[in-house]
């Protein structure tokens, strides 16, 4: 069976190469998805809601979201970035809304709408989807590629397009290594930190926004809401830390001290000093000092700065004071392990990028070859990043074959 492009991998990165080549020619199109589910990281996405993308307009400034591959993206993202992804979506019926954050999701909440709108738009442009059937070879010959699949049938194409995700990074790297192509090891990205401290005990689900996080003996830091899990340390402040560090933390084996400032925008200092003024004789347990800081990890606090919960400001001793102080501006922990983020999984690692033409996608070694999504060596923060270079890969690989 002969087909203009056989794109292997179903996921975000695939679904929008294979319609963005379909719906600009004529080509006969053909995705093969191993597993039975296609899509599957879209629909866990965002806790089900699906992070479509990030309110970031500017390609310079929405390239800083990218620990691999920064400078690569730069020039993709004017050809493509979130705006071209929102009207994208807005011509298939799917409104997107931002929130807070920036980040973009449908105003659906529901996943759903965008596996529906990426299935509908493959089907009207007549792509072929093959779900069960992984691709276990792919073969160069002088004009065409040979793909064999674990379901004994073998297939022809003049182009093929890996995009396996980081997920399943092993049979995308196998094919493109059998290809000729060198392979930065898979690294995991965006993970939370496993912390045990009695600071922390039993204060699942609290949170501080904003944060600022910094590694011990290492010049990695990052800031943005910290959340307390019962196993430790998550939020955006620390899954960005995380990306930004994951190969230099894989190295450590995920064992480091970190520092975290709770209030990088307030003068703690000051607001004691006009405590112990305004409310002399008012106990410190009584309330937290603070509003980003909920009571009952105030406590913690003061118990770490070995100050009674009967002690007043008045009462409260300079060398107290600047124990509690330090607590709040630079509490130590000790990591011990990483824990996935929800059952989202992102790694980096993958192809080379100085092997591949990011305008077109296109493999620099193998006439036919192309790449998208997170089988490259590019990986985003939390917040719809990877999704947009999604996006942005597909829309340009898919173009450049529908061109040919």
């Amino acid at each position: 069976m002969f087909f203009d492009l056989i794109v292997v991998g179903g996921g975000a990165a695939g679904f929008f190469s294979a319609i963005t080549c379909a719906e600009n020619s004529g080509k006969s199109v053909l995705i093969l998805e191993k597993t039975s589910q296609l899509l599957q990281k879209v629909k866990i996405s965002g806790g089900g809601r699906c992070n479509v993308t990030h309110d970031c307009f500017e390609p310079r400034e929405l390239s800083r979201n990218y620990p691999r591959g920064e400078k690569s993206l730069i020039g993709p993202f004017h050809r493509f970035g979130p705006a071209d992804t929102v009207d994208w979506f807005a011509s298939r019926g799917v409104t997107l809304k931002t929130e807070a954050d920036g980040r973009m999701f449908p105003d659906t909440d529901s996943s759903q709408t965008i596996i529906d709108a990426l299935l509908s738009a493959a089907d009207a442009a007549g792509v072929n989807i093959h779900t069960s059937e992984g691709v276990t070879s792919v073969v160069k010959n002088e004009d065409n590629f040979e793909l064999a699949t674990d379901t004994g049938h073998s297939y022809t194409a003049a182009n093929v397009l890996i995009a396996t995700g980081g997920t399943r990074l092993t049979a995308g790297a196998k094919l493109a290594a059998s290809l000729g192509h060198k392979l930065q090891p898979p690294t995991p990205s965006l993970f939370t930190f496993k912390i045990k401290d009695p600071r922390l005990d039993d204060l699942l689900g609290l949170s501080v926004s904003p944060a600022e996080v910094s590694i011990a003996q290492s010049k990695l830091r990052s800031s943005g809401p910290v959340l307390i899990t019962h196993w430790g340390l998550s939020g955006p402040g620390i899954l960005k830390i995380s990306a930004w560090g994951a190969r230099e933390l894989a190295e450590r084996d995920y064992r480091f001290d970190i520092s975290v400032n709770w209030l990088p925008d307030a003068d703690p200092a000051a607001v004691v000093a006009e405590k112990r003024l305004s409310e002399a004789k008012r106990q410190l347990s009584s309330r937290s000092a603070f509003a980003s800081i909920p009571k009952r990890l105030w406590l913690r606090f003061l118990a770490a700065a070995d100050i009674p919960e009967t002690t007043t400001w008045s009462q409260l001793s300079k060398t107290q004071a600047n124990q509690l102080l330090s607590q709040l501006t630079a509490s130590t922990f000790a990591v011990n392990g990483k824990s996935t983020n929800k059952d989202e999984f992102v790694t980096c690692g993958g192809i080379y990028l100085n092997e591949i033409d990011f305008q077109t996608m296109h493999s620099k070694l193998v006439h036919g070859l192309y790449f998208a999504g997170e089988v490259i060596d590019v990986d985003g923060v939390t917040g719809g990043y990877n999704f947009q270079n999604a996006w942005t890969n597909g829309f340009h690989a898919g173009s450049a074959i529908a061109a040919q």
